[in-house]
């Protein structure tokens, strides 16, 4: 059987980095930068909505080093440079940056500005872009400079752009309304709860900056950046009067436009300076949040002397909680993508050893079972199809030249999702390819020990994702293992998968878990250069019922994700019989919730996935 060709919708495979330019490309910026009189210039992976996930123009530092991750900074001065990411990307920084151009550095471990501290000397001068710089962010290099005696410089325009000849244009997808069906409650509602809020706090205005809190709010959508269906822009919602929302006149056609003149006064993307500098002319008490606000609208209040106050972004905390529409909307799109992602190991586990197939062909596959759905709006991000020792790049990106072919005897991980207008999804599947090691079928096992703690966990209210996240590690630091990377995300409702600012990780967190969050639940294990585990589905925090003798409401997960899990990988021995019970009453679920949309000889295979074990 010949390479499987299948076309894919909304990835590509093409191989977009190459280290090999990037010391012409740190030439020609430090060029730049010695006639700006500038020593350095900090290079973060954002853009000017503080975006996870960046709309192509954007994509400064990729272009610079050559690293495709999403979380990342580089430091460039005249001799030396310097790049930092976290544990997801250790391997996969490795291969795509030059390490004689650039010194590699983990961003928790070896931070940033303790970097900087060292190498930049007394006197010199720091360049840094205020546009995709957060208030926080330049008020951190600002002390750094300070306790040096060096000199912190804001730029007019990004020195990257000036080297760039073929950098993309701004985004300018159209604007969509958001169905009252999907959201579950007017925008004209959310927009005056916030209304009401600003008054209570004495605060007249907010200006709201994140992508998906714009979206949320108004109840649009877009398609600005991949697989994220937002929206670039901003808004100012006052206390009093008709909010504000700043858009580029190309994205809002005449039925978007009509909705939105309904709610909020409508302007170009270009009049946002004017309407923060009549703020300040009208000595208003702003509303700002320093995490994710720009230090350019910052500076621009601040010059305008409006009195500023430093407060998290409100919509963040409202749409972390989910109404009942939004979580009916979840679980719904979940059975509908366990449906095609069955399907999709249906037809795996049919691949003889003889059939040629590789990740990219894998990854396609999949998306052309949730395509089949005729409900797919995009994918939740790239799929992470990842054979054998690619398994432990955590974040893998499969390209046409490290594409891999299946081979016997080893592990396959596959970490993907689905955008539907009722809601986002991400799973994670580890599979095994012909016959698992004992070595394989154990750390699998204790991976699930993991991820069954967590799902199965009861908690008082008050309690933070990092005070749970030690359940699902548990197992693995008992047999001397452990993961570099956070247990569990936020997932927003048909906006991004990665949401805060609920989390389970080891990083502290005073963000308690409320009914109606949504939140991954992903341990892992990485054997580096072999395989990698990592079992994923999602939950929502919901409210148990009454624990006898207990004196106050639990808090528990929901879990919403149902696709088998391998039981060729399970040793069963290393299970208690509560953590079988809980392996055997999911495949249940997972049986009885998506049989009814497959057909007889896919019922058939289901059934034997989800047989019970012990």
């Amino acid at each position: 059987m010949g390479r499987i060709e299948l076309g894919a919708m909304f990835q590509t495979f093409e191989d977009i980095c190459d280290p090999s330019k990037a010391k012409s490309r740190v030439a020609q910026l430090r060029a730049v930068l010695k006639k700006q009189n500038l020593d350095a210039f900090w290079v973060p992976h954002t853009d000017e909505h503080q975006s996870e996930y960046l709309p192509p123009h954007a994509e400064r530092l990729y272009w610079l080093t050559g690293f495709s991750g999403s979380a990342g900074v580089a430091i460039v001065l005249a001799k030396k440079a310097a790049i930092f990411t976290d544990g997801r990307y250790t391997i996969q920084i490795a291969e795509q940056v030059d390490a004689r151009v650039f010194k590699i550095q983990h961003l928790i471990e070896q931070p940033p500005l303790k970097w900087l501290e060292k190498n930049l000397k007394k006197g010199q001068r720091l360049g840094f872009d205020p546009q995709v710089h957060s208030q926080a962010s330049a008020e951190q290099l600002r002390q750094v400079c300070d306790k040096l005696g060096a000199r912190l410089i804001s730029v007019k325009s990004n020195p990257i752009d000036a080297i760039w000849p073929d950098q993309p244009a701004r985004p300018h997808g159209k604007v969509v309304s958001h169905p009252l069906k999907y959201a579950g409650q007017p925008a004209a509602k959310k927009l005056a709860h916030i209304a009401g809020t600003l008054r209570e706090l004495g605060q007249d205005a907010v200006v709201i900056t994140l992508a998906d809190s714009l979206c949320w709010a108004f109840n649009i959508r877009g398609n600005d950046v991949a697989h994220a269906p937002v929206v670039l822009g901003n808004a100012i919602i006052k206390a009093r009067g008709k909010p504000e929302i700043f858009l580029n006149p190309d994205k809002v056609s005449g039925r978007a436009r009509a909705y939105l003149e309904k709610i909020a006064t409508l302007k170009s993307d270009d009049k946002l300076a004017a309407s923060l500098d009549r703020l300040g002319k009208d000595k208003k008490t702003v509303r700002l949040d320093a995490q994710t606000a720009s230090f350019a609208i910052y500076d621009r209040l601040n010059q305008a002397d409006a009195t500023i106050v430093n407060a998290q972004d409100p919509i963040i905390a409202l749409k972390a909680i989910k109404n009942k529409t939004e979580i009916e909307g979840a679980r719904t799109a979940h059975i509908r993508d366990a449906a095609a992602y069955c399907r999709f190991l249906i037809w795996l586990d049919g691949q003889k050893p003889a059939t040629r197939i590789d990740e990219i062909s894998v990854a396609k596959k999949l998306e052309e079972f949730r395509s089949q759905t005729g409900e797919l709006r995009e994918i939740s991000f790239d799929t992470i199809s990842a054979f054998g020792p690619h398994g432990a790049i955590c974040h893998y990106r499969v390209t046409e030249a490290s594409n891999l072919t299946f081979k016997q005897n080893t592990l396959y991980l596959i970490d993907s999702g689905a955008q539907y207008l009722d809601g986002t999804t991400d799973i994670t599947r580890t599979i095994a390819i012909g016959r698992a090691s004992v070595e394989m079928r154990r750390n699998f096992t204790l991976v699930l020990k993991g991820h069954i703690a967590l799902a199965q966990a009861v908690f008082p209210a008050g309690i933070t994702g990092s005070n749970l996240d030690v359940l699902a590690r548990a197992p693995l630091w008992a047999n001397g293992l452990d993961f570099d990377h956070g247990t569990g995300h936020g997932v927003g409702s048909y906006l991004s998968v990665h949401e805060g600012p609920q989390r389970i990780s080891k990083a502290p967190s005073w963000v308690s878990l409320k009914p109606g969050m949504i939140l991954s639940n992903e341990p892992g294990y990485y054997k580096a250069g072999h395989y990698g585990i990592r079992i994923e589905n999602l939950v929502v925090v919901t409210e148990l019922e009454k624990i006898p003798g207990s004196d106050q409401n639990m808090l528990g997960f929901e879990t919403i994700s149902w696709a088998p899990i391998d039981r060729s990988l399970i040793n069963t021995k290393l299970l208690s019989p509560t953590e079988l019970k809980w392996l055997n009453d999911y495949h249940a679920e997972v049986y009885a919730k998506t049989s009814p949309r497959l057909n007889r000889a896919e019922k058939t295979w289901l059934k034997q996935a989800c047989s019970r074990l012990g």
